[in-house]
This record gives structure tokens, C-alpha cells and sequence, in this order.
């Protein structure tokens, strides 16, 4: 049925709707194995080994009219880390970023580097932003030997280290922000070893607590309150979405205090944990060690103290009465795993038990299997323990897993962070929350950054859409070609599509399947973006910027479904409507009235004709015996 077609029949829901009154030591990444969830464990910690000299600071705002609403990407247990899309500079140039509550600087690649890895990106070419500016030397920062400019260094435990001079420009946001691209100081890397040098991601996104943070330069600005959110996906999806500026808290958010005088990174006060209801019988100054429980974005699963994880292994373990013990995935690690759980994520808690992480205000967070196990890569309907013990570190360090489907706000301003379990791949309409009208890309004409795009099939728009330089775009189509059977792709339609709505930066309600073919184990699937809403046509600046990540082949699927590519891309304009189909909201209206005008009238009649004939019927007549014929006289 086409979005046309389906107009009537939702006006008529709505008619019938209204009669009825419906109304997430500090160690920085330790990648210690492969990207294959549960086959290797993707350990990443992105907390810095020494914390930052940042001065921290508590701003008080006089407004914060806007929030920058974006969508995270990958996976947690699949690629160890979530990123989320940058652009930088004019015209702008995007970057993949890991974002990271543990770190503070934000840095990329530049063009100048000498050791750099091949990411997900090209590199950063301040020459080609008209709007770069280096950091010139001050007392507030390092200096490079010639004493010109500001550089920055990173040191991580497992020997990675990223460096590199300090630039501002323009950064904006991606087209679901309503913030607008504002200026800001980054990291354009020279140098980078070890997983930095490796990884797929581009860079870092620093959320921590800091000058030199993301949020805390947009909170200096007074374009945005002191706040941010994070919510990762589950384990049927990954992805998710992040906030940078408040948001309305959900009624039935769960907060605890969260210290900045405590630590250097965002603690939270844990005094507890539940396992099937029963408190683990554990000291809760257990959980306050060295730098207290920690919350991290940037490490994959959960580190409790020894005493802490002990306790814990050995009460869920009690509570599994029909799962087998089975070896890990990995030989070189003892994971503790479990088969015959079966592989409906929405049953798992029928086989593993319910965790209660309690705070000190006696508040709870209730975790589900998910919250603390990860798939085992090899055995299908297995899963494995996701926590594990911090060696001989006292510090409680809480990674991306404990967090899954969870909206984690960090609301510094109010010194607190809250939980809210949520579907993450449906946040914004669970919050009630419609996309923003995407602002220029980089303060500047949008179409000029996309001037010199040329698609490699011109698309199918009539000239007549070209005449007054502004197209009216109703949809954006395009041919994907993967190497997996359809009867096999068919029941994961749904979960390709939200992927393509991360890549897009789009809601997966505008994704649409419309039509496929098979050629031997091939599959050739046409999609279309529509625009968001109910609207006609789509932004032009959302268009161009969904053309060029489809001209470029820069989507970013997971492997299970196969090699792919972009074929051919289309914009067309949004179907012609007839005058009837421009005001069918009044005919239909119209046509209601008369009809129940016409039934009313009718009805009275029948009523008066049948009240004039009826008494007249003989008495005896089959008809006479109901109760309708008994209530009339007999004359």
C-alpha cells in the first residue's frame, strides 16, 4: 500500500479512536581479541591512565534552548565500542567517533599525520576548511618545541597512545540535532599506536569531565544544559542514540548521586546487588574503592572486586537449574558459560535470574540477561558471563554491557546520573519525541558543501525540479546488491533496515523495502527514504547529505549479511496529488455528515412507516410471538 493510499484508511482509525477516547586503575581500551561477540573478548576501556588536568567546574546556565540528538552506531560485544557521526570543518567532513564518558579530548586523524591507521574515513584536511583555526601556544596548554601552537597527548594502559596539535572548527551534528554547528577545539592526531592505530573507528568523542570536553565547551557556549544522555542497543540490535543537552527524565527514571569531587570519571553511589531478589551478602564499602563504581562508555562489560564477583558467580549460579556448564568460546580465556538457554532473547529470563543493582537512596535498577551475558559465538542458544572479576583492583568499573536498552542521563549540572530500561532502537518515540528540523551542516549554504557530488548514475528527476534550484524531494531510492539468499535475508528485513537507518541518520519509519529480486545466492533490494513524518518532501540538506554516504559506498553493515553494494541511487519527487486527494480531509468529512444525515433521516422514516402498519398485522402471525409485537396494543 503506498503512503497516499494509506491516508483514508488512518483518517478513519483516528475517527474511530476519537469515539472511543483511545489516548550508561582505569585502564583505556584493552582490545584483547577479535571483533566476534563472544568469540574474543573485545574488552574496551576507554579511561585514560592517568586523569585528565582539566579543571572541573559546575556551570550554571541562563538558558539551553537546544540539544544535539544523534545516533549511535555498531556494536557493543561486535566492535567493542559505539561511535557516533562528527562532521567537521566547511565544507563539512565526517568522522566516525567512539564516544567515550572516560576520555575528554575529541581528536582525528589529520592529513599531516605520519602513523596512522586506516580507519573508517578519510583523514582531516585542515587546508580544505575555510573555517580551521589552530590553537595558538598559551598558558592554558602544552606546547609543541617551536612554542606556536597547543598540542595534546594520550597515554593508555595496554601501550596505545594517541597525539597531536590542537585545531577549532566548525563541528556539527548530524540532520536529527536541533543544536546548530557551533565552534569547538579538537585533536588533529599525528600520531597514534597500538589499538587507537588499529581500530576501525576514526577517533574519540570525549564526554568525560573537562575543558577540553565536547560537552563541557558546548556548556561554556550556553548553547546547551549541562547534561547528556546515552542508550546503547541490545543484543538483537546495535546502535542506539545519544543527547548532548537535557532532556525531559521519564517518570519513572532511576537516579543516584553521582560526585565529581569523588573521581575524575562519573561514579555513581553502588551499595548493592540482588541476585533472583536476595541480597549478595557483601560489605558495601566493597563497592568504594579506589575510584569508587565507575561508569564507563567506552568498556565493553562489567569488573566487580574479587569478593564482590565471587559472591555474585556463585548466586547466579545457584539459580540455574536447567543449563548446562560449557566451555568458552576462546581457549585462552576461562569464561563461564551456559547452553540451552535457546536463542529468543525475550526468554532468557526464564533460564537466568533478575540483578538488582541498589544505590545508596535504596533506589533499584532492575538488570535483565542481557545486562550481564553475551552470546557464545560458537554454540548456538549459549550465553556467557559478561562480568568479571577486576583482578586485584578495588575499583567497580561498569562498561556498555550492564547499560544495554537502558537511557543512561548524565546530569552533571544536578551532580546525579539516571537509568531508564527502554527499547534504545525506539527511544524517541518511547520519549514521545519527534526529529528535529535539521540545521545547515556547517553554518553555511548547505548545497554548496555538495556542489561537486556527481553520482555515478545521474538520478531520474524531470528537469522541471532543477528549474528554480530548489528540488522538492519526496523520496530518496536506491538499489542494494548483497551475497546472501533472500530466503535467508527475508526474516532480518527489519534488522537491515534499522542498520540503514543508522547509517542515514534517518528513523527507521522513513527506511522502506520496495521491492527485491534474487540472481543464484544474490540478493537485489530496492529501498526508499521518505521524509520524516507526514511531510512531503524532505530537506534538501538531508537529501544531499543521504546521496553522498550512498555515492560514496560508505555504509557500515555488520558482516552476517554478507558483502554488499550501492547500485544505483534515485531522487524523485513526491507523487502528484489530484485536487481531490489535496482536500480529501474535507470531502471525507463532508461525506460523513451527509452519510449520517441520510441514515438518520432514513431511520425516522422506517421508525414512522413501521408504527403505522405494525398494529395491523394478525393476531396469530409468526411474528406476533416476539417481544417486540407483544409490546404493541391489540385492537
Amino acid at each position: 500500500m503506498t503512503r497516499a493510499g494509506k491516508l483514508p484508511f488512518l483518517f478513519f482509525i483516528i475517527i474511530l479512536l476519537t469515539n472511543y477516547g483511545v489516548v550508561v586503575s582505569c585502564l583505556r581500551i584493552s582490545n584483547e581479541s577479535s571483533m566476534d561477540e563472544g568469540n574474543n573478548h573485545t574488552t574496551m576501556f576507554l579511561l585514560p591512565l592517568f586523569p585528565p588536568k582539566e579543571t572541573l567546574s559546575r556551570r550554571h546556565l541562563q538558558k539551553s534552548p537546544s540539544s544535539a540528538r544523534m545516533p549511535l552506531h555498531d556494536d557493543l560485544l561486535l566492535n567493542g565500542y559505539y561511535t557516533t557521526r562528527l562532521w567537521i570543518g566547511t565544507p563539512p567532513q565526517r568522522f566516525a567517533l567512539i564516544v567515550d564518558t572516560g576520555s575528554t579530548v575529541t581528536y582525528v586523524p589529520c592529513s599531516t599525520c605520519e602513523q596512522c591507521g586506516n580507519h573508517q574515513d578519510p583523514k582531516f584536511q585542515p587546508e580544505m576548511s575555510s573555517t580551521y583555526q589552530p590553537v595558538k601556544c598559551n598558558i592554558d596548554c602544552s606546547c609543541d618545541n617551536e612554542r606556536e601552537q597547543c598540542i595534546y597527548e594520550r597515554q593508555y594502559a595496554e601501550m596505545s597512545s594517541s597525539s597531536g596539535k590542537l585545531g577549532e572548527d566548525i563541528v556539527s551534528f548530524g540532520n536529527q540535532s536541533e543544536l546548530a554547528p557551533q565552534r569547538a577545539v579538537f585533536g588533529c592526531e599525528n600520531l597514534e599506536t597500538g589499538d587507537l592505530y588499529s581500530q576501525h573507528a576514526d577517533g574519540i568523542m570525549g564526554l568525560g569531565r573537562g575543558d577540553l570536553s565536547i560537552v563541557d565547551q558546548l556548556v561554556e557556549k550556553h548553547v546547551i544544559s549541562d547534561s547528556f544522555s546515552l542508550c546503547y542497543g541490545g543484543m538483537d540490535f546495535g546502535g542506539g542514540a545519544m543527547v548532548l543537552g537535557g532532556i525531559k527524565p521519564p517518570p519513572e527514571m532511576v537516579f543516584t548521586h553521582s560526585d565529581p569531587v569523588r573521581s575524575p570519571y562519573y561514579n555513581i553511589e553502588l551499595k548493592g546487588i540482588h541476585v533472583a531478589g536476595k541480597a549478595l551478602n557483601l560489605n558495601p564499602q566493597i563497592f568504594d574503592g579506589k575510584h569508587g563504581s565507575v561508569l564507563d562508555s567506552g568498556t565493553t562489560y562489567a569488573y566487580l572486586p574479587e569478593d564482590a564477583f565471587v559472591a555474585f558467580k556463585s548466586a547466579v549460579m545457584k539459580e540455574l537449574h536447567s543449563l548446562r556448564e560449557i566451555e568458552g568460546p576462546d581457549p585462552n580465556y576461562k569464561d563461564i558459560c551456559f547452553s540451552g538457554a535457546g536463542s529468543d532473547i525475550s526468554q532468557l529470563s526464564k533460564s537466568f535470574p533478575p540483578v538488582d543493582m541498589v544505590f545508596s537512596n535504596e533506589k533499584k535498577l532492575s538488570l535483565t540477561p542481557e545486562n550481564y551475558l553475551f552470546r557464545h559465538s560458537k554454540v548456538h542458544g549459549a550465553y556467557c558471563f559478561g562480568i568479571f572479576q577486576n583482578g586485584k583492583d578495588p575499583t567497580t568499573l561498569l562498561g556498555g554491557i550492564v547499560v544495554r536498552n537502558t537511557l543512561v542521563t548524565y546530569d552533571r549540572e544536578n551532580e546525579r546520573i539516571g537509568f531508564w530500561k527502554t527499547n534504545c532502537s525506539e527511544l524517541w518515540d518511547r520519549l514521545n519525541v519527534s526529529p528535529s528540523p535539521p540545521p545547515p551542516p556547517s553554518g553555511t549554504d548547505s548545497t554548496k558543501s555538495t556542489a561537486n557530488m556527481t553520482p555515478a548514475l545521474a538520478p531520474s528527476v524531470p528537469p522541471e525540479y532543477y528549474a528554480t534550484g530548489e528540488i522538492k524531494i519526496g523520496l530518496v531510492s536506491f538499489y542494494m546488491s548483497l551475497s546472501i539468499d533472500y530466503s535467508e535475508l527475508k526474516p532480518r528485513v527489519p534488522e537491515l533496515a534499522h542498520f540503514i537507518a543508522q547509517e542515514l541518520d534517518v528513523n527507521v519509519s522513513q527506511v522502506h523495502l520496495m521491492n527485491f529480486s534474487t540472481k543464484g545466492n544474490d540478493s537485489l533490494i530496492r529501498w526508499a527514504i521518505f521524509p520524516a513524518g507526514s511531510a512531503d518532501y524532505m530537506p534538501n540538506a538531508t537529501a544531499m547529505e543521504i546521496i553522498s554516504r550512498l555515492d560514496g559506498n560508505s555504509l557500515h553493515l555488520p558482516d552476517t549479511f554478507g558483502s554488499y553494494k550501492l547500485v544505483k541511487w534515485d531522487i524523485e519527487p513526491s507523487p502528484k496529488r489530484t485536487r481531490w486527494q489535496q482536500n480529501y480531509l474535507v470531502v471525507v468529512v463532508a461525506l460523513l455528515v451527509v452519510l449520517i444525515l441520510g441514515l438518520s433521516a432514513s431511520l425516522g422514516c422506517l421508525i414512522w412507516r413501521r408504527r403505522q402498519t405494525l398494529p395491523y398485522d394478525p393476531v396469530g402471525s409468526v411474528e406476533t410471538m416476539t417481544d417486540e409485537k407483544e409490546l404493541q396494543p391489540l385492537n
